[in-house]
Order: structure tokens, then sequence, then C-alpha cells
């Protein structure tokens, strides 16, 4: 009986530790159409395993609804919060930058990665690059602007906001002084970046 009970307390360990040896710390952002519904300062958590997982993960924590429909593809999310795809608009995701060519259910995560959804208008070359936001030195940062193959350029034109200020960058580099509040940076026509404080 004694060996039954321990063999029994073993096996019910072993199925609690196996999703969380199967979840990766990751962070998840995800960017509206009009604002950020999650994520900006891209805290880390342990977030599922692949990118699917990861939205729900975030859906759970933030409390914002989205909604997925199988396709010939395989699953596809087609409306986060209010906004529903349709036509050249949808939404989509990026991890380290980079749009991978699958799924979001086939695109397994590993610890440290960071898992961007945003909201995407499509032209005749493709979706919008994404920003991020670096800091370079106290109260200085760098943005640059990551297209779907993950590669970076410097964002130029790009502005800081904090505080209720705008700072214009320099090649992509500003420095903004004191500030109490969060840095973002926007640039037209860009996914705004993460926020950094």
């Amino acid at each position: 009986m004694s060996r039954s009970l321990t063999f029994v307390a073993a096996l019910t360990v072993a199925f609690l530790l196996v999703p969380a040896a199967l979840a990766a710390r990751v962070s998840v952002r995800v960017e509206g159409k009009t604002q950020s519904l999650f994520g900006a300062l891209e805290t880390r958590f342990e977030a599922g395993g692949n990118a699917l997982e990861a939205l729900d993960t975030a859906s759970l924590s933030g409390e914002f609804y989205y909604h997925v429909t199988q396709s010939s593809l395989g699953p596809y999310v087609d409306q986060v919060g209010r906004y529903p795809a349709g036509g050249s608009n949808g939404w989509v995701f990026k991890v380290n930058g980079a749009s991978p060519p699958v799924g979001a259910d086939k695109v397994e995560l590993k610890d440290g990665d960071r898992v961007l959804w945003y909201w995407a208008t499509f032209g005749p070359t493709g979706g919008p690059p994404s920003l991020l936001l670096t800091r370079t030195a106290r109260n200085c940062y760098r943005v640059v602007s990551e297209n779907d193959a993950g590669a970076d350029r410097v964002a130029a034109g790009a502005v800081l906001t904090v505080d209720r200020r705008r700072v214009r960058t320099r090649a992509g580099r500003a420095c903004v002084g004191r500030h109490q509040g969060v840095v973002r940076a926007t640039l037209a026509g860009a996914v705004r970046s993460n926020a950094l404080r």
C-alpha cells in the first residue's frame, strides 16, 4: 500500500511538472491599431511552448479578447480586442524581430524570446516594420526599425515620447533628460516600440 501511494504521488508530481518544463520564459507584447494592449514594458513570464500559446497566456493575464479561426494553413488569429482582420489588415506576429514563415502554433519558443503580436496594414512591399527601443546610457536611447526578416536599421525620423514630451532622434538616437514616465518610440508607418523606464 505504501509503495502504491508513493508511486501515485510521484506520478502526480511528474504530470504537474511537465507543462512547466515545456513553457518558455518570454516577453509578450501586443500592439493594437491605436494603442498598446499588453506588455509594453516586455515583462518576462512563463508563456507556453509556442507563439499562439504565448498570446493565450498574455490574454489571460491582460484580460483582453482574441479569436482564432481554422484555415487551410492551420489556426489563424483573426481578431484581437475590438479589431477583426479584413482586407489588407490583420494580426501578425514576430519572434525576436522576425516574422516566421509558419503559423504561430508551429513556432516553438525558448527562454528569452521576444514575442510581438501587432495590427498590420499590408501594402505591396509587405507589412510595417516594428520599432525596438534600447537604452544606451542613462536617459539616452537608440531606436531601430526591424523588417519582417528581423534585420534592423536605424529608425531615421523616429520620435521618443516621455512625460508628455516629444524628443526627435538623430540617426535613431536621443537623450531625453530626467524623466519619471516610460519612454516609447514612434515613426510613421511603423509599429510603435516597446517601453523602457
